[in-house]
């Protein structure tokens, strides 16, 4: 059972069989990712001289699917499921989006990880636009052959949307190299040959990318090392603290201590660790891998999520859900800068007191956005069957972001704006600018 719709400018609720309820936001006493990205978008534009109507037209997500789907577990039941994907806008070029795997997962969560796409693949300048999909399970409690089967059934369900012309989704929170092998094989199953370009973030054996895994936390920290020199800090010996130790963090994280950098709190769901004097990355890593946890590890003390973004040090990085800097712990954040690994990790409310507090916010949708880079390589190298080496996909990606990185200070020195509100003003620029030149069909 599938739903297409188009998303109204009001915040949509929709329960599992397609019912929905239009819910004024200021009735809404939880802040939510879509609000977050409603309300930057809002006061971004104030920056800009749209056309008439076009503030609507860029915030409004182009194309909506809610898929509902029978999974034959392992012992023999029948358990239903539900997925999104949602288009944001496709002005620029194809839809580009990660696929979540969550018990969080609503199609509000998935039309602002849509729009923030759209900003993202803009501000750092290449031809995609936002999508974003997922599934309400939690990925951990399901066998792999399980997991196998939603995948393979999810993928069917939204197959009408995808190819490498039109839409491509990657992994995201929950999923891996595996399930994008797993999607592309359905995918390529319905048409009879192999499509190693409709999705990202595969693994290398079969059309992915030398690099690709590690790109979002090694743009985060090439976007962090240039940030330092642009403000003339010294980043040698920096302290860093990360909040959520999966791909982007434990990446951030190592490559932050490889910068020179260091690291003195880690933390995943089950809490987390400090150590003022520095962790020993590598020692951890191999611990986490032994024991699929932080829990345990000699080298630091327990720490909670709470006082990790408490903790003074010169960089925090935010990389695991939704607004987890908000109104109730926003002045408690002492990092003399916050770079944001996860998704909408800041809400406006707390957004405005670490403006107010001096504190250097780099946006998500610059800071994380190597991910996406790399993702288009990859896209690139399978449309070409001509693959690069690592040491190239890194220097690609390093050069992007810190062109991507100047492009936003520099705007944001212009305009007299906070460096999100920069990068938003600079995506939703080149976005309506693309939408202009392209018209109004019909």
């Amino acid at each position: 059972m599938a739903t297409f719709s188009v998303a109204p400018p009001e915040m949509s609720l929709k329960t599992s069989n397609g019912n929905s309820a239009i819910v004024e936001q200021a009735a809404v006493l939880q802040e939510s990712a879509f609000i977050t990205a409603m309300t930057q978008f809002d006061h971004a534009v104030q920056f800009l001289n749209l056309d008439p109507g076009y503030d609507q037209l860029l915030k409004t997500c182009k194309r909506e699917l809610t898929v509902v789907f029978p999974v034959k577990m392992d012992n023999g039941d029948i358990r239903m499921f539900t997925g999104y994907r949602v288009h944001h806008n496709t002005a620029r070029g194809p839809s580009k989006g990660g696929i979540r795997y969550s018990m969080n997962v609503s199609l509000d969560e998935v039309r602002a990880l849509a729009m923030w796409m759209t900003w993202k693949c803009a501000v750092v300048n290449i031809p995609y636009g936002g999508a974003k999909g997922g599934v309400l399970v939690d990925p951990k409690k399901l066998t792999l052959h399980e997991l196998e089967g939603v995948t393979r059934r999810y993928t069917t369900e939204i197959a009408p949307l995808l190819s490498p012309e039109g839409d491509i989704p990657a992994p995201d929170m929950g999923t891996n190299p595996q399930i994008m092998a797993w999607m592309m094989d359905t995918y390529s199953m319905h048409r009879g040959y192999s499509v190693p370009a409709v999705v990202t973030g595969k693994p290398v054996n079969i059309g992915g990318s030398a690099g690709r895994l590690e790109a979002t936390g090694r743009g985060v920290m090439y976007t962090v090392r240039e940030a330092f020199k642009t403000y003339g800090w010294k980043l040698d010996g920096a302290s860093v603290a990360v909040q959520g130790f999966g791909n982007v963090g434990s990446i951030s994280a190592m490559t932050a201590y490889e910068m020179g950098c260091k690291v003195i709190a880690l933390s995943d769901v089950e809490g987390g660790l400090y150590n003022a004097k520095g962790i020993d990355l590598p020692k951890l890593r191999q611990f986490r891998k032994e024991h699929s946890s932080l829990k345990g590890f000699s080298g630091a003390e327990p720490i909670t999520n709470a006082e990790l973004i408490a903790l003074p040090c010169d960089v925090l990085i935010p990389a695991a859900m939704e607004d987890q800097i908000n109104h109730s712990n926003a002045r408690t954040v002492r990092a003399r800068m916050v770079a944001e690994g996860a998704n909408g990790p800041t809400t406006p409310d707390a957004d405005r007191i670490l403006n107010e507090n001096g504190i250097v916010v780099i946006p998500d949708i610059l800071c994380n956005a190597g991910g996406v880079v790399v993702s288009y390589f990859e896209w690139v190298q399978d449309m070409q069957q001509l693959f690069w080496e690592e040491d190239d996909v890194n220097r690609r990606l390093e050069r992007i972001m810190l062109r991507s990185f100047h492009d936003v200070y520099d705007t944001a020195r212009g305009m007299n704006i906070d460096l999100r509100t920069a990068a938003l003003v600079l995506a939703i620029g080149r976005v309506a600018e693309a939408t202009r030149t392209r018209g109004l069909y019909p």
